[in-house]
């Protein structure tokens, strides 16, 4: 083992991570974390002028932010009377919309955004929900709802039943797990423009309400998963 690190050092002429050596540099070791991603991130020349050009991204973002940003740990702030209807709301509302309707996801929360307010929209067109297994579909009562925006949500439990799901998260990209959920919810608020919204729901439609309501109090699937199911649903392709 010496004599083949040997002969590396002579071969690159560099030092070996961790290894001093007279005359070379000493790099440093990399490990799991450093692969992890704990070292300092270096932006691409082009992400960096286009971070020159055109600022930095301004909230609500196009694309939800990822588990690690400190928005998704807070909880939100209700949104005060004199913003509703109002042109950043409005805004938030759309952005939610169109998040929703861009990628797989049934529900998104204005935090997940950037936005630390107490805002979700929900969604499961009825083509989406025949993309479900039949026998997923009848065990969870899966089935259509149209858009919905609530503003300053207060949830309150209809079926104290606990059933135990799959559970993906925009946040959480490539991971899911089983999280246990009330089986049936009553959700009131108001929507974007301040008109009262009140929502009885049951089965895959009240878990998604959980799933966002937890959200806006700063709490992730993570912390309520059956840790053993946790998993990376891409695990088959990366073993190609």
């Amino acid at each position: 083992m010496a004599a083949a690190a040997a002969a590396g050092r002579a071969l690159t002429g560099r030092a070996l991570p961790g290894r001093a050596v007279p005359g070379l540099p000493l790099l440093p070791a990399r490990s799991c974390e450093h692969a992890a991603g704990w070292d300092r991130r270096e932006r691409s020349y082009w992400r960096a002028l286009r971070r020159r050009v055109l600022g930095p991204p301004v909230p609500p973002f196009a694309a939800p932010v990822q588990v690690g940003a400190p928005v998704l740990r807070g909880a939100a702030a209700a949104v005060s009377p004199e913003q509703l209807g109002g042109p950043e709301l409005r805004r938030l509302a759309a952005a939610l919309a169109a998040g929703l309707r861009g990628r797989p996801c049934l529900g998104l929360s204005a935090p997940q955004l950037g936005v630390p307010l107490r805002v979700f929209a929900a969604e499961l067109p009825p083509a989406r929900c025949a993309q479900y297994p039949p026998a997923l579909r009848q065990a969870h009562r899966i089935e259509p709802f149209p858009l919905r925006v609530l503003v300053n949500p207060a949830i309150r439990v209809l079926d104290t039943r606990i059933v135990t799901g799959p559970e993906g998260c925009a946040s959480i990209h490539g991971f899911s797990a089983y999280v246990p959920r009330h089986w049936a919810v009553h959700v009131t608020g108001v929507d974007e423009l301040g008109v009262p919204v009140s929502w009885e729901a049951s089965g895959w439609a009240a878990r998604i309400i959980q799933h966002e309501m937890d959200h806006l109090d700063g709490i992730l699937y993570i912390d309520r998963m059956d840790t053993r199911t946790f998993t990376n649903v891409g695990w088959m392709e990366l073993l190609d």
